[in-house]
């Protein structure tokens, strides 16, 4: 019952509605999902013999499981570098030159997916960033997004991760390796 009402309303959601974050929009359908679905719990007879504390438990399990397909399925699709080398490497007829990736993926999945405009939309969104006199500046909470994810990258994410073949911990300190030199900071 829950699952089909939460695919009904999402889809509804996405097919005619406005949505600002796919992630925060699809958290809206779970949460519509689960009252509507809660609220048949009460009504219909047919559920009369469920225990109350396992109605709330219930909800509890269907609130935790729509947040997983919030995570895992619209989100993961939005955002998805891997999803979209594959839906590219079908578009080009089933393979792309190694050494053209990387262009493919600044010039093309950049600009098709609107990367950025997405990212910097979900960051005002929650509050992390504000953008005044033409610069994306951090907000408090931001700051604190920013050193959370920095720690968290640092001390939690695998230290010997392959990257093509190659063990690496690359990829839990990625910044230390960019340059100071650079000309695009706001004042």
């Amino acid at each position: 019952m829950f699952a089909s009402l939460l695919l009904l309303t999402y889809i509804l959601h996405a097919r005619f509605f406005f949505v600002d974050v796919v992630f925060y929009s699809a958290l809206q359908d779970v949460l519509v999902a689960a009252v509507f679905s809660g609220v048949l719990l009460y009504i219909m007879p047919l559920f009369r013999a469920i225990e109350k504390t396992e109605r709330i438990l219930l909800c509890i399990i269907w609130l935790l499981g729509g947040y997983a397909f919030a995570i895992s399925v619209p989100t993961v699709l939005d955002r998805s570098l891997s999803f979209y080398l594959l839906e590219k490497l079908d578009q080009r007829g089933g393979g792309i030159k190694h050494a053209a990736l990387e262009g493919v993926i600044v010039d093309e999945f950049m600009h098709e997916y609107r990367v950025l405009d997405a990212r910097l939309t979900e960051q005002l969104e929650s509050g992390t960033i504000v953008i005044e006199d033409g610069c994306v500046r951090l907000t408090v909470k931001g700051k604190r997004v920013a050193w959370l994810s920095a720690a968290f990258r640092a001390h939690l994410l695998p230290k010997h991760r392959q990257l093509l073949g190659e063990y690496s911990a690359d990829l839990t300190t990625p910044l230390l390796r960019s340059s100071d030199d650079v000309d695009y900071k706001c004042r």
